[in-house]
């Protein structure tokens, strides 16, 4: 039988889920709610069908899974027009929003939470999800088969484990572009024309990025191979490496965003 999904909320992020599930092989069958029309329309060009709010819906559609795409802010205000659609499960992709907070709006309910990362965008996302006692297996794997197409999925213990990852991997691809950002500036401050900085910093990441997913090797060896005793690569690594000092930043970053994200979901 064909899957029946409804899709609330279609920004960048619940249009690249959709791009996905519209190309499977088994494509199932959508209904977008997206109050602003040019996103609608973009929706619709994927050859789903999309409403302005949850009174457009189609009588009689019954989703088997109601992804909430919306803003944390919005989600307490969304959530009543949706909870007549128990009969499925929900996940919600909405960044501090609590299963707790989730069930206040859906009631008894079957619901997943998920972090995803916009890599998404282009089928190379990140997506970490935990449900409650309430979502059967079948439901589960239902959630991992629509989540795979944008990307790796882990499926989580608990709960806290949603904050830990949204620290790595949802919050992850922002240190990635900054770091970018200060090996372009590095770069000029050595003399490198601003046009060649720009893109040789890019490059060097998007080609030492894709090494890394192609090789046997995990990053460590990967960055072994290319550091010859005394050479310049061996002076710049004692520059980061010295005191352990990118470990020690980026642990301390990421400590932060797991703080944050804690915060966020108690509020």
């Amino acid at each position: 039988m064909t899957i029946r999904l409804l899709l609330v909320g279609c920004g960048n992020m619940g249009h690249a889920m959709l791009a996905g599930w519209m190309k499977m092989a088994d494509a199932p069958e959508v209904v977008v709610v997206e109050p602003a029309a040019p996103l609608r329309e973009r929706a619709e060009a994927t050859g789903a069908l999309a409403v302005a709010d949850h009174s457009g819906i189609p009588e009689g559609f019954a989703p088997d899974v109601t992804i909430l795409a919306v803003k944390p802010q919005m989600m307490e205000q969304v959530l009543p027009g949706y909870a007549r659609f128990r009969d499925g499960c929900f996940v919600s992709i909405a960044a501090g929003t609590t299963m707790a907070a989730l069930a206040r709006g859906l009631g008894e309910a079957a619901i997943v939470r998920c972090m995803p990362n916009t890599p998404a965008a282009i089928g190379r996302g990140v997506f970490g999800f935990t449900a409650n006692a309430a979502v059967t297996a079948e439901q589960r794997a239902l959630v991992r088969r629509l989540l795979e197409p944008s990307g790796r999925v882990f499926e989580l213990d608990d709960e806290t484990m949603i904050d830990r990852i949204t620290a790595v991997s949802g919050s992850g691809p922002a240190y990635l572009f900054h770091f970018i950002e200060a090996l372009a500036d590095a770069a000029r401050a050595i003399g490198l024309p601003d046009d060649v900085a720009t893109e040789a910093a890019r490059q060097t990441v998007f080609g030492a990025a894709a090494l890394a997913e192609a090789a046997p090797e995990d990053a460590a060896a990967l960055r072994r191979a290319v550091t010859s005793p005394g050479g310049t690569t061996a002076a710049a690594l004692d520059v980061l490496m010295g005191e352990d000092r990118l470990t020690r930043l980026m642990t301390e970053a990421v400590r932060a965003a797991f703080a944050r994200a804690e915060e966020l979901g108690k509020q």
